[in-house]
């Protein structure tokens, strides 16, 4: 049984029912989870506990500032935040990317619970006491 959190991840989804069934999802695989509503709250709290951050996991097409401006603004500030997009419109991740953005995953939607896990254990380097989801 794995003591203390795996990975600490700041979920940005703008769907109340996702965000929360992602993060009771990634705190059941062990990983502690700031969730928010939208981009713009992600940002500020990246900006207030960015250090801590492993990965962003942020939902694409959000309201006010999507999450691949998010992603830009994040690894400016911290650079060493992993990225993985969740989206139901992967034309989109395709379309809007940047040469000097970090190197980011897309997941999409839908999906099941153990790829997202296993994404995450892949890109945060996790020990392989993750849990596996039922």
């Amino acid at each position: 049984m794995v003591k203390k959190p795996m990975a600490h991840i700041l979920i940005a989804e703008d769907d109340p029912s996702m965000r929360q069934f992602l993060t009771m999802a990634l705190e059941k695989a062990g990983h502690h989870v700031t969730s928010c509503a939208d981009g713009l709250a992600a940002f500020y709290a990246i900006e207030a506990i960015g250090e801590t951050i492993d990965l962003l996991l942020a939902d694409i097409v959000m309201p006010g500032m999507d999450g691949i401006e998010l992603s830009q603004k994040a690894t400016k500030m911290h650079p060493h935040i992993k990225i993985l997009f969740i989206t139901g419109f992967s034309a989109v991740a395709v379309g809007k990317g940047t040469e000097d953005q970090t190197p980011a995953r897309v997941l999409s939607k839908p999906f099941h619970l153990n790829d997202l896990v296993a994404q995450i254990t892949e890109i945060v380097g996790t020990p392989s006491e993750t849990k596996t989801l039922e």
